[in-house]
């Protein structure tokens, strides 16, 4: 891995979106929030869902042409699709029932026969991905019925998801009162464990965090992030629209590092009309996803490490 590159810095809009159940926002008085006991209730009854992204920004796809994979999300990891280890990771999760994988081109999943099997069992479904990601996402959580319950939002390239990081953030979840969590993973672990690592890294006044890619929609009020988030997705080639949209003052303070996590996303959470909680997750490897070929390397060294133990 190559040394003496500098982390990236991060705008406080995540890579992965927020979104919601419903497009229409007539819709919005007549969603009936969860109580707080829910999300436990759920996790006991096995009810949550699951949503995997596995869309790619073009068809030559650098990363998959680089090691000769049909498509990103069917990386080879231990032989076997990486897609294939994230859905089987959720599956045998004891409170996630069911797999919705959101892909760009779902013909590929048609040719690994555990896919198709699980596909038939109904446990897991195929949808294809649009051109916009923020309505790719509101798609697939229509699909998966928000008003029935939480939906946990990860993706494709996260190689190393397991039980713990699983559990420790829906623990976490379970006793707030958000409508969205999701994790992030402090720089000072993450450079501690894997100090040639490169991530982007949002910076806040006493740590800075990078994403897990471990996205929770408790209730439907997240629709007011997916309905800002899509506001957002449309202004990306107008960066000044888009820090008018969080508010001069806010991108002050975070451009100055003058906002704590907590307080940035409490001021997130008014802007959007969503209460919006982050949750840090004291494991390094999930903030670890496969976005170029030197992650690819890190994980099959990290899982070569685990079966050496």
């Amino acid at each position: 891995m190559r040394k003496g590159r500098r982390d990236d810095d991060a705008w406080l809009v995540p890579r992965t979106p927020f979104a919601a159940t419903h497009s229409d926002p007539s819709k919005m008085n007549s969603l009936q929030s969860l109580p707080p006991e829910a999300l436990n209730d759920a996790i006991q009854q096995k009810t949550c869902r699951a949503i995997i992204l596995a869309g790619r920004r073009s068809a030559d796809d650098p990363l998959a042409l680089a090691a000769r994979a049909p498509h990103r999300a069917l990386l080879d990891i231990e032989g076997e699709p990486m897609l294939l280890r994230v859905v089987r990771r959720i599956l045998a999760h004891p409170a996630l029932e069911h797999v919705l994988i959101n892909i760009d081109a779902p013909e590929l999943l048609e040719e690994i026969p555990e896919l198709v099997a699980l596909r038939k069992q109904g446990r897991i479904e195929f949808v294809r991905s649009t051109e916009s990601p923020s309505r790719s996402v509101i798609e697939s959580l229509e699909r998966a019925n928000l008003d029935a319950g939480p939906v946990l939002v990860t993706t494709a390239d996260h190689a190393l998801l397991d039980d713990e990081m699983l559990d420790a953030f829906f623990t976490a979840s379970a006793t707030s009162d958000a409508d969205v969590t999701l994790a992030l993973v402090p720089r000072t672990l993450l450079r501690a464990r894997f100090p040639e690592s490169r991530r982007t890294y949002l910076r806040f006044r006493n740590e800075s965090y990078s994403g897990a890619n471990l996205f929770l929609f408790r209730r439907p009020a997240a629709l007011r992030a997916a309905l800002f988030w899509r506001r957002v997705e449309r202004q990306r080639k107008r960066p000044w629209r888009i820090a008018r949209a969080f508010g001069l003052t806010n991108l002050i303070l975070f451009s100055l590092r003058q906002l704590d996590l907590n307080a940035a996303m409490a001021r997130a959470s008014r802007v959007i009309g969503a209460k919006v909680v982050a949750v840090p997750l004291a494991i390094a490897e999930a903030a670890v996803d496969v976005d170029k070929l030197e992650d690819l390397e890190l994980v099959r060294h990290i899982l070569c490490e685990r079966r050496n133990r």
